[in-house]
């Protein structure tokens, strides 16, 4: 390789990223996943699980989500989407547990996908839109050298009023 050539393959293949994901329909900006905003829910028998997150705002959308069953409160998790340059970040502050940040690898209209490769787990955070009302969530990756993959199937639901 000549001199400097290494340098201009280096500033060719930066350039290429953004084009190949625009090719394939994503983006790292936040209004690209508005339709995760609102209020979300999963009915089962047992358990209730809710996610509610605010309008995208100064670069961030700000959330949370809460499991309760016969007995109560089971969960909590607080989370903050937010802009960080040309990347989404995804800061998870779970009950009981460290908060983690997972940088988002897909993001468009209709699914957004957020992985932190070196979580314990899950490693893979998504989100999927299925219709207007509803939203497949899940969690995923290695736990004790087995993959394992956990679905939310959440309806869309009016967020509650204050009283």
């Amino acid at each position: 390789m000549q001199p400097g050539s290494r340098s201009l393959l280096g500033v060719l293949v930066i350039l290429a990223i953004p084009l190949h994901a625009r090719a394939q329909g994503s983006s790292t900006d936040i209004a690209s996943i508005s339709w995760l905003t609102g209020c979300l829910e999963l009915r089962s028998p047992t358990r209730l699980v809710e996610e509610q997150r605010m309008a995208a705002h100064a670069g961030t959308i700000l959330g949370m989500g809460r499991t309760s069953n016969a007995k109560g409160l089971a969960e909590y998790e607080l989370t903050l989407i937010k802009q960080d340059g040309a990347r989404l970040l995804y800061e998870a502050h779970p009950s009981g547990q460290p908060p983690t940040t997972f940088v988002a690898s897909v993001a468009n209209g209709d699914s957004v996908v957020f992985a932190a490769p070196k979580h314990d787990f899950p490693q893979h955070v998504g989100y999927r839109r299925v219709g207007r009302d509803s939203v497949l969530a899940w969690i995923g990756g290695k736990m004790r050298g087995t993959q394992r993959r956990v679905e939310f199937p959440y309806r869309r639901v009016a967020c509650p009023a204050a009283p």
